[in-house]
């Protein structure tokens, strides 16, 4: 038999393939390692990495037009379908960024301290100037707000006065509305002095109607006393009960609305005393009023009707696409720290902070807040008629409810233990000591006002 004729070309290929195999896979493998660093492999997005987000206290504003309602809704109804086919944009993530939730947090030491003192600000009311009238402890002075969510930065009177430049912002409410007022013209103080051009008359303890000027910046302040909004007798000598009318706002502040371009709302504590509630001509109840027929109401729901009428009132007097807009802050509830009679010693005698979980918010405190909140989101939720007309909250009352170490208590006068402890010494577990605690409010106020800005 004759040999077997053998394939020459198999056997080259076969030594080609042995020989350049590995070069192959030697130049291939960085080629591969490069691509995977250009070009990584998409991973699938663990539930774990997308945090949990709450409902911030204060959002975008509501200074939009009708269409831009509309597509704010139609993204929201589609964001399950389609967040995923597209990332944010620049300008959404910059939104996410800036929102923040100022009503949880603790109170932190702080050493820099207030901004001005009792000497420096000349606008300090006397009842609550605790450093000039002798209050030793001055531990309440050093601490700062701290959010869970952010940082809350001091307070910057020039950018505060830099937004308010040649605007009116009027502060309309009650003796709460005039303690943050003249809180703010302090910090605005260290660096421009404003100058008082107006009061209803030099005997009046309320000061019903005070404006100031701040000329470096052409910025009015104004402070109106209205410690119900609506229309309302306060209660004298002769009757012992307050008369509300709860379908009409203030008439002084009401006839000015017009030249005001920013209102911070803030009442509550007027109308836990004894009052009478009407609707047009009818007497709808009333609030502790032994001896006279009508009935027993409480005050959260003639609270609620007077935030209503109010904040309807301002939104069609200044609402919708009429004239100039119109910025409304709405304060809630800042409650009290009487912790026995208001006319002995040791009222409110805490020099410190509460610290988180150490003591809850009263019911009566929870429910003044909510209201305030309630109206407002009922408000905010007509976004077609709301037009230029910014509403926000400015939620104080947890924050506040922590410090019942801020207040004059017995230093609402001047050195009320010169001559020893009396028997019988008023105090003031309310207001707030300034500088002090409600320095906060304003330095969240103007967080709010440069979100509106951007």
């Amino acid at each position: 038999m004759g040999a077997t004729a053998t394939n020459p070309f198999k056997d080259q290929i076969h030594f080609l393939t042995k020989k350049l195999l590995p070069f192959a896979l030697y130049a291939l493998l960085p080629l591969a390692l490069l691509r995977l660093y250009f070009y990584p492999i998409p991973l699938p997005h663990s539930s774990t990495d997308q945090l949990p987000v709450n409902s911030p206290i204060f959002t975008t504003s509501s200074f939009s037009s009708s269409s831009s309602s509309s597509s704010s809704s139609a993204s929201a109804s589609s964001s399950s379908s389609s967040s995923s086919l597209a990332p944010p944009s620049r300008k959404e993530e910059n939104a996410t960024e800036i929102q923040c939730d100022y009503t949880n947090g603790t109170w932190v030491p702080d050493k820099s301290g207030p901004l001005y003192n009792g000497t420096s600000c000349s606008t300090i009311k006397e009842n609550q100037n605790c450093i000039r009238h002798g209050r030793p402890d001055l531990g309440y002075l050093y601490w700062r707000w701290r959010p869970n969510q952010c940082g809350l930065p001091r307070f910057e009177p020039e950018a505060f006065l830099g937004l308010l430049r040649n605007r009116h912002l009027a502060f309309i409410g009650d003796s709460m509305a005039r303690n943050q007022l003249e809180s703010l013209l302090c910090m605005l103080s260290t660096v421009s002095p404003p100058e008082l051009i107006y009061r209803d008359g030099e005997d009046s303890h309320l000061h019903i109607f005070r404006r100031w000027i701040i000329p470096s910046h052409n910025v009015t302040v104004s402070s109106y006393w209205s410690p119900f909004l609506v229309n309302g007798i306060e209660k004298s000598n002769e009757v012992s009960y307050n008369k509300l009318y709860l379908d009409s706002i203030h008439g002084k502040w009401g006839s000015d609305l017009e030249g005001m371009d920013m209102v911070v709302l803030s009442v509550g504590h007027w109308f836990l005393h004894p009052a009478v509630y009407t609707d047009g001509d009818s007497v709808l109840g009333c609030h502790y009023c032994p001896g006279l027929n009508h009935t027993e109401i409480g005050f959260y729901d003639p609270l609620r009707r007077a935030i209503k009428t109010t904040l309807n009132s301002i939104l069609q007097k200044r609402g919708g696409s009429r004239g100039n807009s119109i910025n409304v802050i709405v304060t809630t509830f800042s409650p009290h720290h009487f912790e026995g009679p208001w006319d002995k010693a040791g009222a409110c005698p805490k020099t410190e902070p509460y610290k988180e979980g150490e003591k809850s918010l009263e019911a009566m405190d929870q429910q003044m807040r909510d209201i305030v909140i309630e109206e407002v989101d009922a408000i905010k939720s007509h976004d077609k008629k709301i037009g230029r007309m910014r509403l926000e909250v400015l939620d104080i009352t947890k924050l506040a409810y922590m410090r019942p170490d801020g207040h004059p208590g017995p230093y609402m006068n001047p050195f009320p233990f010169a001559n020893g402890v009396r028997e019988r010494m008023q105090n003031d577990c309310v207001h707030w000591c300034l500088p002090g605690p409600i320095d906060t409010w304003n330095e969240i106020l103007l967080q709010v006002m440069k979100r509106w800005e951007d």
